[in-house]
């Protein structure tokens, strides 16, 4: 369900962009990307089905010189998006909340940002649910709202199931499914009414 800005423009916080065929940016090609902000100051969100292959979370921790266990050693970290790919994100489930700072995105996922949460991850504290990503997606004033105008991206709830129990490679064709839209009957060139 979304609701509305000050400005009568539809508050997408909490939902998946999903990236049409035509994406002329390829490092958002098949892309689903989780908007922990919308707002008439601008759009961030994390990309949650790209995984990189070169770093785990047990990398990133003894990188970070945090303590781990071995479940967590081949654990995906992902491309969050191309806007500082040096800084982690935790977007996560409700059960945790850093005691120095978490953004409630929506009543179920939340979003930590520091380095007390891969502490605790680390520690086997941490949240049940959750996704690290390096780098995030940002868009200026009005910028998504005209990738979207452009059928640069569709839109969809961003649930729980989706974000943080599907299957990487699935999650594209899985988000198009919530709305009613088969991956098959897309084509590079959509058309508008």
């Amino acid at each position: 369900m979304t609701t509305e800005t000050l400005d009568g423009r539809a508050d997408l916080t909490g939902h998946c962009l999903i990236a049409m065929p035509g994406m002329g940016d390829p490092r958002f090609a098949h892309s689903v990307v989780y908007l922990c902000a919308h707002s008439g100051e601008g759009s961030m969100g994390l990309i949650i089905n790209k995984p990189t292959p070169e770093i785990s979370l047990g990398h990133l921790l003894e990188q970070l010189e945090l303590e781990h266990g071995p479940h967590q050693a081949a654990q995906t970290v992902y491309f969050g998006g191309p806007v500082e790919t040096g800084r982690g994100f935790v977007l996560h489930s409700n059960d945790y909340r850093s005691p120095v700072a978490t953004l409630e995105v929506c009543n179920v996922l939340h979003l930590s940002t520091t380095l007390d949460v891969l502490e605790e991850i680390g520690g086997g504290n941490g949240p049940e649910r959750f996704i690290v990503a390096l780098g995030y997606a940002g868009w200026g004033p009005g910028q998504l709202e005209d990738e979207i105008a452009q059928n640069g991206w569709l839109t969809c709830p961003g649930t729980p199931e989706l974000i943080l129990g599907t299957p990487d490679n699935d999650k594209w064709e899985k988000a198009l499914e919530t709305i009613g839209v088969p991956a098959l009957a897309l084509s590079a060139q959509a058309g508008r009414a």
